[in-house]
């Protein structure tokens, strides 16, 4: 091997280490239609997405972060929530996890109901409680319709070990919430030193979306911002 080639390979492997200490898998788990891909969304593309509809097999958002003067790259990996569509896959969703998002819909106990479900689900797949795990009521914008008070929620997340939050991926004023989130996440994720490169083709290609944001840096002007009365974020 000639000094030019050596050179080179010495780079490339410098260049794949580098990588595979500072990237992070999420899976953000839950019932359907809970707002997990609009959280991811608004994360990773800095604005509610104008369309959405539902996750079929995996979709996965990215974003580069400085933390500590250091980048961290976080990858979300929103999986479908209805079991037929997640049944073939759900094995490959679960390797290689750095840290989980729990997410229910605060107008909609039933999904609230279905957290235990999705705990023991991680469990079986050997996501032990050293790995960090957050809990997340999604749409806050919808407050007139809440069914899961913050204090049943904050009792359940206590007895998990988890921290809860309570936002909107809908609502612009909420923005910086969703942000502080994963930001926290990132943070806790750093300090643990748990980073693994994470690669789709891991997954059977039909399973597998690239989602459409995938993000650097985020932009708020400009941005044009569904706000219909539903709330289906």
């Amino acid at each position: 091997m000639n000094g030019s080639s050596s050179q080179t390979f010495a780079q490339s492997s410098a260049l794949l280490r580098d990588r595979r200490q500072k990237t992070f898998k999420i899976i953000v788990i839950g019932d359907s239609s809970v707002g997990k891909t609009c959280l991811t969304f608004r994360f990773c593309g800095g604005h509610f997405p104008e369309r959405t509809e539902a996750t079929i097999g995996v979709d996965f958002r990215e974003r580069k972060l400085k933390i500590d003067q250091e980048e961290i790259m976080l990858q979300l990996w929103d999986t479908a929530g209805q079991e037929r569509f997640r049944r073939s896959m759900v094995q490959h969703y679960y390797r290689n996890v750095s840290a989980v998002v729990f997410v229910y819909d605060i107008t909609r106990m039933a999904t609230f109901q279905s957290l235990p479900s999705w705990i023991e689900e991680c469990n079986q797949h050997n996501l032990n409680y050293n790995i960090p795990r957050i809990l997340v009521g999604n749409k806050c914008d919808c407050k007139g319709e809440m069914a899961v008070p913050t204090n049943v929620a904050q009792r359940f997340a206590d007895h998990h070990g988890m921290p809860l939050f309570e936002t909107s991926a809908k609502d612009d004023n909420d923005s910086d919430h969703v942000e502080a989130i994963f930001l926290t996440l990132a943070h806790k994720l750093k300090a643990a030193k748990s980073m693994n490169l994470i690669s789709p083709s891991q997954f059977p290609p039909d399973h597998i979306h690239r989602a459409v944001v995938e993000s650097v840096g985020r932009e708020r002007n400009g941005v044009e911002v569904n706000h219909s009365e539903s709330c289906y974020c």
